[in-house]
């Protein structure tokens, strides 16, 4: 059979995931084995070691990794996004549906601040879920609003997501973040209608609340206002400085990182412990997301060398469903990955196989450049999914992680039903209308 050893590849990927081996080394390993197995030579396996030091890490834009997990956790731990929620709160909760909508913005300006998808919902969790039950609010709606308004920061720039996928298809970073500020506010935007669309047909579900010793007017608007200036100017110093060309993404990231210790010793955070556990935590996060590039380099060079990446070409092909069905083929397999797989996984194994296909097919743009950009934002509103599709959404588990015990996941799973139908129906207006993706950077930088 031709394509024998790229399948047995794919199989034994699959079967090594289900039986629980870490990614990175089943990765690694399954490069190694097929390199004996298919008879490569040795010599050529060294060349990913070649690829690993000068691709991945000597590569400066993935400097911005660390930078941006950095910036997230410490101005998690600063207690700005606690302040604004509290100030939300006071300004929404006596409406249907305000506390959820209060949740949903302070995902959206936490997204915009931080990028990271447990501490956002972790955070969100925390703070929110408690007062959400005191206020008699469906349990699985609450649920679902503080997993969907967490993975936000996935989308919504500056992401980490968006930083990888730049890397792996070689994209400008700063072209990328601009593509993903539309949709990313879409998807905000679709969560608000649906808590609207609650609030008046499902009242019982969202009921607004009573908070008692709160502020109310000029003195609520202004304690907002106050609470709000602070991750404002930190989004216009990173993602201002990128699309101003004043800085790259690299630089951007370390302003952020710079910019969040300001803010935490202006609030009284910035303690040694804060900044001891910050660090513990990016370097994990960083060292987890270096080692699964390096295992998923050498797979892919195995897998394509054993004629992985013809077997893909042809499969997809054979089919003749023109641009479009290709692309709906490409986006059903990603999300059903999504399932069992993360992001970091399939950004690393998909994106080198799909992106070629992709770029050679005629959807009417001006060039490929334009192409990619719509394609990888597209599979970075799929792959936000991923966070929330059982039985592996981390969204999922970083919430059980923190709720109180008679939260059962059954509860949460059925939560996040509607905002993963939400997040597709995002995905397929993004499909059809790719202007909603390619308008800001045709604005600004004249790409999209």
């Amino acid at each position: 059979m031709e394509y024998a050893l790229p399948l047995s590849m794919l199989l034994c990927l699959i079967l090594g995931i289900f039986m629980g081996y870490p990614v990175a080394l089943l990765l690694g390993g399954l490069g190694i084995l097929f390199t004996f197995i298919g008879d490569v030579n040795i010599l050529f396996l060294g060349t990913t070691a070649n690829r690993i030091f000068t691709g991945t890490l000597s590569n400066w834009l993935l400097l911005a990794v660390p930078l941006f997990v950095f910036m997230g956790l410490m101005l998690e731990k600063s207690g700005a996004a606690r302040n604004l929620l509290l100030s939300l709160e006071q300004l929404l909760a006596r409406r249907r549906g305000g506390l959820a909508i209060a949740v949903t913005l302070l995902g959206i300006i936490m997204a915009a601040s931080t990028g990271i998808v447990g501490a956002s919902v972790v955070m969100l969790g925390m703070m929110a879920l408690p007062v959400m039950r005191q206020q008699q609010y469906n349990l699985s709606v609450a649920c679902g609003v503080v997993c969907a308004s967490g993975t936000l920061g996935i989308l919504i720039p500056p992401s980490i997501m968006l930083v990888l996928v730049g890397d792996i298809l070689q994209l400008p970073v700063g072209d990328l973040f601009m593509a993903a500020a539309m949709p990313g506010l879409m998807l905000g935007a679709l969560y608000i209608l649906f808590i609207c669309g609650l609030a008046i047909f499902a009242p019982h579900t969202v009921p607004a609340g009573d908070l008692k010793d709160s502020l109310t007017g000029f003195a609520l608007f202004w304690k907002v206002l106050a609470d709000l200036i602070a991750p404002v100017l930190l989004i216009i110093g990173v993602l201002g400085s990128i699309v101003a060309g004043i800085a790259t993404p690299t630089e951007a990231a370390a302003i952020g990182a710079f910019g969040s210790m300001i803010l935490a010793f202006a609030l009284g955070q910035l303690s040694w412990f804060n900044l001891k556990e910050t660090i513990k935590e990016t370097t994990l996060t960083s060292s987890m997301i270096l080692f699964v590039a390096i295992g998923a380099s050498v797979f892919s060079i195995i897998f394509k060398r054993v004629g992985g990446e013809n077997m893909i070409e042809d499969a997809i092909f054979a089919f003749s469903l023109g641009p479009y069905g290709t692309l709906l083929t490409i986006m059903a397999l990603i999300f059903v990955l999504g399932f069992f797989l993360e992001w970091i996984e399939i950004s690393y194994i998909a994106l080198p196989l799909f992106a070629p296909i992709i770029a050679g097919l005629d959807f009417g743009f001006a060039n490929s450049t334009q192409t990619l950009i719509w394609f990888a934002i597209l599979v970075a509103i799929n792959l936000q999914t991923s966070f929330l599709t059982p039985p592996f959404g981390y969204a999922l588990f970083y919430l059980k992680g923190i709720a109180p015990p008679d939260v059962n996941m059954s509860t949460i799973y059925k939560g996040i039903i509607p905002f993963v139908f939400l997040q597709l129906t995002g995905l397929i207006l993004a499909l059809m209308f790719p202007q909603i993706v390619l308008w800001l950077p045709s604005m600004l930088t004249g790409t999209g």
